[in-house]
């Protein structure tokens, strides 16, 4: 079972204890123990059937376990029992996941694909009579410059190459104004340009957001790896920096076959 170190630099702002998720007497997850700072950049690998995507789906709400806590840590100091909300309440909390196909509204533009993201409560007569005001156009070019689309956002969204659409929905759950961002394998289907670029999208918002990665492009891990997390039998296995899970004869047992290290 792994425990948080006993001194942190920075505060935690998410902690699962003790967590098992069964489904058909199959434990997806098994007793997980996870910590996450804030501002920080995690990656989670791991072998197909590690429990990677239950493990986000507990996050959110859309799977509930069948013991433990998940506690999210605002940054007002009150922490919040996640399980105990539903998948919208946790989104407005300020945890949000990107999917590996991109849900993005293709018929609109970039621009409009995230004005309807952004976090504003309208409701629906705020919704038919919404004005935009400068707030919102600031914080929606602020965006577009982040995800490097400033030159695109008046182009269907439908028409952007398919790593341009994972960068417009990155752009969305930031428009949201979320604080913890669930990505899951961002570099699926991407060439090897769009995969750099995405990488340094990632590393861009390091400090300013907290991230969870779930990639299995180890050479994508290489580049945005600050601390990485090894999923196996639905507990964590191992954790530490890139160079010290490649080299784990556990982790390249169950995971990374008889890779050799130069070819890791």
């Amino acid at each position: 079972m792994n425990k948080p170190p006993v001194f942190r630099d920075t505060p935690f702002i998410l902690s699962v204890e003790g967590v098992t998720k069964s489904f058909d007497g199959f434990k997806a997850i098994n007793d997980l123990n996870f910590y996450l700072e804030e501002g920080e950049l995690r990656t989670v690998i791991g072998p197909n059937g590690a429990g990677k995507s239950t493990f986000m789906d507990i996050l959110t709400g859309k799977t509930n376990p069948d013991v433990g806590t998940v506690t999210f840590h605002r940054p007002d100091g009150h922490d919040v029992d996640l399980i105990k909300l539903k998948e919208y309440q946790i989104n407005r909390l300020g945890i949000g996941r990107k999917f590996q196909t991109p849900s993005i509204y293709a018929s609109h533009t970039v621009y409009d694909n995230l004005l309807l993201s952004l976090n504003r409560a309208r409701g629906i007569l705020g919704t038919l009579f919404y004005k935009l005001n400068s707030e919102d156009e600031d914080k929606i070019n602020e965006v577009l410059k982040i995800i490097n689309l400033t030159t695109s956002k008046s182009r269907p969204a439908g028409l952007l190459s398919h790593g341009q659409m994972q960068w417009l929905e990155i752009g969305m759950l930031l428009a949201q104004e979320l604080k913890i961002l669930l990505i899951d394998e961002p570099a699926a289907g991407m060439s090897d340009e769009e995969t750099v670029k995405t990488g340094e999208l990632l590393l861009s918002l390091e400090g300013k957001h907290t991230l969870i990665v779930i990639e299995h492009d180890m050479e994508f891990i290489r580049q945005i790896a600050r601390r990485v997390t090894v999923l196996h039998q639905g507990s964590v296995l191992k954790e530490g920096s890139f160079e010290n899970v490649k080299a784990d004869p556990e982790v390249i047992e169950v995971y990374l076959g008889r890779q050799t290290r130069a070819e890791i």
